[in-house]
């Protein structure tokens, strides 16, 4: 069990660490764990002229390196890093998000401080030390109260273990079936060898990327002779970027650029954690008891209601907002509406991606009897601060009412798994659908419009809601295409895609998945346009529907494996049905936009 364990911690946190989740540290990574740690010019000098004097039979290079503390040039700063530096500070990454993972909430319990004062620690860490990179004398004033420790370097040119530390209190990755074990073992305390074999399994393999990563910086530092001859310019890129990081860590600038970039490990992440196996060695979501015995009948992904028992409780809150008086809700007092019950995180990515579905539909169906349920469940110790919890919702524009669920009881009394994961309830209090991750938002709107006509077959609902699936694709359906030139995705067309003016042609051969242009059109940042009467596009594509969103005024025409219909545009940008299928399948459609009309997407569902 011990060595299952580990592997799965170890697999887990690989997928992690090659997941976007870590493309805001690794600027840092690549020129303060890596580049700093190279050779600089005149060290690599007078190692080459000791390798030249030994193979000239000369004196060679004494064993406690007298050659790197030779007398130097007087117009040379060279400053010999800790060659163990990339290793030090992965290592220091790894025991700090070890340690604050599983023992952060409890110390800051014992020290009654804020859960999140080792963020704000971490990101004043990260301040200093880049601050001492760039200008010395600071550097000299950091390193002065150390000053009688042999090794009193503090992060910038020593070790790095201070940096990893820091790296390690400030680092958010994804979440995952493993770090959902951990988080859950940490806030309720169970935590014992197993869990922590777990954790440090993990921690490992979502650093390893990382390693990876700072030796290839330390590696082109020496090979390319630019980096070795300006090491101080290094030193202050470097804490250039680390400030900027934490800087923008403050404002939670990362969590916005990871929205911006597909998810390309969702497919792998999906296969991992769908695995028996893995689910059973983690005890995802705590224990089956009389409430939550009847949910497993509910099955990920459904597309058609089922019956899955009588909702669990909401336990083992903390605290409320967005309620009357900020007074505790409970399912017994919603009977007579339908609940959706979403489990988020306001760091989480998954999350913020989900977000804006579960925002549209409080507002377009709270009036015909939907009553929406934030519980947030916290990964990090951090998101049990009530205020950040706060700003994070109204940053999202949520409104309904939110459960702060810092000891993860109702999240283990629902056997949950995911960051998100939306329990649908209907009138009676019975759980109708189970839907775990990202995805799916169709059919769960139409399972909200069913039970809530089911609930008042004379409610009078809205048009459904139109707010753009960024699910990071992982199956067979053709990805989400947009045509702007910004975020332009499966142009098969074979030249550059870039913005401005250009006469297309269909290429000779168009790949599944793309999208082809024949004709003048301008690429604009988000849509294109015809420059001349229409311009038309090729999608070859696998999926049940396909829909196309655009905006101006005029009629364009959809040519669907050969059967040609007209659609009328106007107005604002909306989402427009191209063809649906009963079944998946795949297909080519052509589509001629007028003048006066703009494509911008794509977007695709399944069955």
């Amino acid at each position: 069990m011990i060595i299952s364990l580990a592997l799965i911690g170890l697999l887990g946190g690989l997928i992690t660490g090659i997941s976007p989740c870590i493309l805001p540290v690794l600027p840092v990574i690549f020129l303060s764990g890596g580049a700093q740690s190279a050779r600089p010019e005149a060290v690599q000098r007078r190692r080459d002229d000791a390798r030249a004097a030994r193979a000239a039979g000369g004196a060679a290079e004494t064993a406690s390196g007298a050659v790197l503390t030779a007398e130097k040039p007087a117009h040379e700063d060279v400053r010999v890093v800790s060659r163990w530096r990339p290793y030090l500070v992965i290592v220091g990454l790894v025991v700090s998000f070890s340690l604050f993972t599983l023992l952060g909430s409890l110390i800051l319990a014992l020290l009654n401080l804020p859960q999140d004062v080792l963020r704000y620690a971490g990101i004043v860490v990260l301040l200093l030390i880049g601050a001492g990179l760039i200008f010395p004398r600071f550097e000299e004033i950091l390193e002065k109260p150390f000053s009688k420790i042999p090794r009193r370097n503090v992060g910038t040119d020593g070790s790095g273990l201070v940096l990893g530390f820091a790296l390690g209190a400030v680092y958010v990755p994804c979440a995952g079936p493993v770090l959902a074990a951990i988080t859950v073992a940490g806030s309720t305390g169970r935590i014992g060898v197993e869990t922590i074999i777990l954790t440090v399994s993990f921690a490992i393999g979502a650093a390893i990327p990382l390693l990876i990563f700072a030796l290839a910086g330390r590696r082109v530092a020496e090979r390319v002779r630019t980096f070795r001859m300006h090491q101080k310019a290094i030193r202050t890129t470097g804490g250039v970027l680390m400030i900027a990081l934490a800087v923008g860590l403050l404002f939670n600038v990362p969590a916005a650029l990871q929205r911006l970039v597909p998810d390309y490990t969702s497919a792998l992440q999906n296969q991992f954690s769908s695995s028996d196996q893995v689910s059973e060695a983690l005890n995802l979501g705590g224990l089956e008891n009389d409430q939550n015995k009847d949910l497993d009948l509910c099955t990920n992904n459904a597309t058609e209601l089922q019956s899955c028992g009588t909702a669990p409780d909401l336990t083992g809150i903390q605290e409320w907002f967005n309620t009357p008086g900020d007074q505790p809700l409970t399912l017994g007092e919603e009977r007579g509406k339908v609940v959706l019950i979403d489990f988020w995180a306001y760091s989480c990515i998954n999350c913020q991606r989900s977000l804006p579905h579960v925002v549209a539909w409080e507002k377009a169906y709270a009036d015909a009897g939907l009553q929406i349920i934030g519980v947030h469940s916290p990964e990090y110790a951090f998101e049990k601060e009530v205020r950040n919890v706060k700003e994070g919702a109204a940053g999202f524009g949520i409104t309904y009412p939110v459960a702060i669920d810092n000891n993860l009881s109702t999240w283990t009394n629902y056997r949950n798994r995911y960051w998100p994961a939306h329990y649908l309830i209907d009138s009676a209090g019975t759980v109708r659908n189970v839907q775990f991750g990202e995805g799916n938002y169709a059919a769960t709107e139409r399972m909200i419009r069913r039970l809530l006509t089911d609930a008042n077959p004379g409610v009078r609902l809205p048009a459904p809601t139109d707010v753009a699936d960024d699910t990071p694709d992982s199956g067979v359906i053709t990805p989400e295409t947009y045509l702007g030139w910004s975020k332009a995705q499966n142009y098969g067309g074979g030249d550059r895609y870039s913005s401005g003016v250009a006469t297309f042609a269909y290429p000779a051969d168009q790949p599944a998945n793309s999208f082809a242009i024949d004709g003048g059109a301008n690429v604009e940042t988000q849509y294109i346009e015809a420059t001349g009467d229409a311009v038309t596009i090729r999608l070859n594509y696998t999926a049940a529907e396909v829909r196309m969103v655009l905006a101006g005024t005029g009629t364009i025409t959809v040519d669907v494996d050969g059967t040609t219909r007209a659609i009328d545009v106007s107005g604002t940008p909306n989402s427009y049905e191209l063809t649906k299928t009963p079944d998946t399948t795949s297909g080519t459609i052509e589509v001629t936009l007028p003048a006066g009309v703009q494509g911008y997407s794509f977007t695709f569902g399944g069955r």
